[in-house]
């Protein structure tokens, strides 16, 4: 069966004018129960405005002067009038859409007819057209591209092309996250949201929100229930809390915990696969293969497992003495071209510290120290290469020694880890079997946050014109929702400033986003999408930021206090990585306990 591309856009439109996740998941569930099964998992992608799983390093590659040529000639429109129309409304989609209502009202042609575009435009007809611009490369692939697009638009409904433009260029703007459609297909096909938990962690294994609709769909909760690592489909990463005191830490840990070495680099999952395939993943789930090769060299001589799943840090080195050097060095490294000659400035080192799978040995479901034993066990260590430096503790001082030593190896601090039976490897998770320790933590606010950009000020004086302030949020992961902390205006460069608009562009939204809780409103809102690393002077109460409303006082929120940009984007992290409206919490907790 196929289904109509009319159809999914039906489902978009029904989804935008809600703000209301309840709402938005019964939408989602009406619809995933009628669609047929052979396309499930491609609407299951549209609708995340994508393709292909996060994984998958096959982008569109549209810019927006390609889409704008692509209107243009899909209604015999000049450039110039698609180019003035886009600075007026601002939207691309809004744009395709309004150019070929007036087309189509001026055309006779046969093809512009309901019925002969009925019967072309599916959702298999469209996914395919945009899987050959993405797959268009080398010499003539712009031109391809162009050609493919504006052939598709032409055959289009202009509402159509609202969302085709809008999926080409990045900015769906649905206000769907992936724990909505998570519960939505847990209804639809397992009968209820009790269901969730198991088709959450077959997720959280695959990473494969489309794999993972259509299994439900066709062979029931059961067959998620057995999912298991797969090399080459990254498994979300497990995350830490944090903790102030070491105190703290081992009564959270019943008093014994092993502690590592928390480096200063970038989370990295290596894969090998039963044909010898290595994989890099980022954080964010993201193939960097083309950043390190020296990285996959590593792996492939120094892991003697046949098929492996294991995590790590990269950390760049000093090519002379091999001290490690702080993350922004690292960050050289993440680059299209001049891979070679970055390689050789920045090398980097491996320091592993976890494995989920070796020789196809699940091992996700075992204890902690049965899967550092099994990684130390294929790690053959060398001067780039070695396990996490790892001590358990049972008391504070030893903690606090080990701390410091982590300290002056130019180390950002420590991770505790639950060494008990039930230190099972939670993916895309974040709970207390991990715990962070960082030395800022214990003075006020010296520590840096990562937050979510949320909305943004206009500037005023010298910043006239250009975006100046941003409405920041940390995360909540039991709600799902960013809940508002400061606005930061310093610490940005004169070019950053100047540049701000055109960063945020694909984010800003008519609207408050449905995952956003604020009682402010900024002068243009955004998705949740930009991470930045801030510091500040302390945390506050505030009667008007929403994080940890109600939490340490009736009707109070928390903010923090002179937040400055520290100069970091942090694009290698999801807004579901940032720092979480908890560790705000218990931030302040731990300023009050400094001042008692």
């Amino acid at each position: 069966m196929s289904l109509m591309y009319q159809e999914l856009v039906e489902l978009y439109d029904r989804l935008s004018a809600t703000t209301k996740r309840l709402e938005m998941t019964d939408i989602l569930v009406q619809f995933f129960k009628n669609c047929p099964n052979s396309v499930l998992d491609k609407a299951v992608y549209l609708t995340q405005g994508r393709l292909y799983p996060e994984f998958v390093p096959l982008e569109l590659g549209v810019a927006d002067r390609l889409i704008i040529k692509s209107i243009a000639q899909s209604v015999a429109a000049p450039e110039s009038e698609v180019n003035a129309l886009y600075k007026r409304l601002g939207d691309l989609g809004k744009v395709a859409e309004s150019m070929l209502s007036k087309g189509k009202k001026q055309a006779t042609l046969c093809f512009f007819s309901g019925e002969a575009r009925r019967d072309k435009v599916t959702v298999e007809h469209v996914y395919n057209v945009l899987d050959r611009i993405a797959r268009a490369q080398g010499e003539g692939s712009q031109e391809e591209k162009i050609r493919l697009l504006s052939d598709l638009l032409r055959d289009a409904s202009p509402r159509e092309a609202m969302y085709i433009v809008r999926t080409v260029s990045g900015a769906m703007r649905l206000g769907i996250a992936d724990m909505t459609i998570l519960d939505a297909l847990a209804i639809a096909f397992a009968g209820s949201k009790d269901a969730r938990e198991s088709v959450e962690r077959a997720y959280n294994m695959t990473s494969d929100l489309g794999t993972i609709a259509v299994t439900l769909a066709t062979e029931g909760i059961g067959a998620l229930r057995s999912i298991k690592p797969i090399p080459g489909r990254p498994v979300r990463p497990m995350l830490a809390e944090r903790l102030s005191s070491p105190e703290e830490i081992l009564e959270k840990m019943g008093g014994r915990c092993a502690v590592e070495y928390k480096y200063d680099g970038e989370r990295v999952q290596i894969h090998r696969d039963g044909d010898g395939r290595i994989n890099l993943f980022s954080r964010r789930l993201e193939n960097i293969n083309g950043h390190y090769p020296d990285v996959l060299e590593l792996a492939a001589h120094r892991l003697a497992s046949e098929t492996f799943i294991v995590e790590g840090e990269i950390v760049a080195v000093d090519s002379y003495t091999g001290d490690m050097l702080p993350f922004q060095e690292l960050m050289h490294r993440r680059r299209k071209y001049g891979v070679d000659e970055a390689m050789q400035a920045y090398p980097a080192a491996l320091k592993l510290f976890d494995a989920l799978l070796v020789e196809g040995d699940d091992l996700t479901l075992e204890p902690y120290p049965v899967r550092r034993e099994r990684l130390s066990e294929i790690t053959r260590e060398g001067d780039r290469i070695s396990l996490a430096k790892q001590r358990v503790v049972s008391d504070a001082r030893s903690l606090e020694n080990f701390f410091e030593e982590a300290i002056s190896e130019g180390c950002e601090g420590l991770v505790a880890k639950s060494i008990d039976s039930s230190s099972v490897y939670k993916a895309g998770a974040r709970g207390w079997l991990w715990i962070k320790y960082k030395r800022d933590y214990r003075s006020e606010m010296q520590d840096s946050v990562d937050l979510v950009a949320v909305g943004a000020y206009w500037g005023t004086g010298r910043r006239a014109g250009n975006i100046g302030t941003l409405l920041l949020a940390a995360y909540d992961p039991d709600e799902d929702v960013f809940r508002t902390v400061c606005k930061c205006s310093t610490g940005f460069s004169d070019e950053e400033i100047a540049g701000m608009k055109s960063l945020l562009e694909k984010d800003i939204i008519s609207h408050k986003h449905p995952r956003v809780d604020s009682k402010l409103s900024p002068d243009m809102w955004l998705s949740p999408s930009k991470v930045l690393e801030v510091r500040g002077a302390e945390i506050t109460l505030s009667p008007i930021h929403t994080c940890g409303l109600g939490m340490i006082r009736d009707g109070s929120g928390l903010a923090i206090r002179f937040p400055r940009f520290t100069g970091r984007w942090r694009s290698e992290k999801r807004p579901e990585d940032a720092t979480t409206v908890m560790e705000i919490v218990e931030m302040y907790k731990s300023q009050l306990k400094k001042v008692s």
